[in-house]
């Protein structure tokens, strides 16, 4: 896949933007797509559940927008662009393990309403998300 990059065995897609803990946006006009990175995925392990945003919710960047559950450990993802939470993947109530089987397709988290196109450039790029990742080896 020459769109996809390897990174310390994990996948690190050229055509994204990173957050420095972990999630990941893909922007289609007004609208960012999140999840989380397989590094995150990989780190966390088996994850068990996950606390969406509610649709319509306002969230910041960079701000706690809801929880993941691992069998290690429990911790916050976090907005990677401020907005409205416009959709929400309801496939992860049920199959929390998607996040863990398809980090970057079908484990999705949220879909946001862009408040502010500026804060694209507050993310990383993917050379600069792999730097980050290698750092932490």
């Amino acid at each position: 896949m020459s769109n996809v990059s390897l990174s310390g065995g994990k996948m690190v897609p050229e055509q994204l933007k990173y957050t420095k803990d972990h999630e990941w946006i893909r922007v289609d006009g007004g609208i960012a797509m999140e999840g989380i990175t397989d590094y995150a995925q990989g780190e966390l392990s088996d994850i068990v559940y996950v606390e969406l945003p509610r649709v319509g919710m306002q969230v910041e960047q960079m701000k706690p927008a809801g929880v993941i559950e691992a069998v290690k450990a429990v911790v916050d993802f976090y907005a990677g662009v401020s907005g409205e939470v416009v959709e929400v993947n309801e496939r992860l109530r049920e199959e929390p393990e998607l996040v863990n089987k398809d980090p970057y397709g079908e484990g999705w988290f949220a879909k946001i309403r862009l408040k502010d196109f500026d804060e694209l450039k507050n993310l990383l790029s993917p050379e600069d998300y792999r730097k980050l990742i290698e750092e932490k080896k």
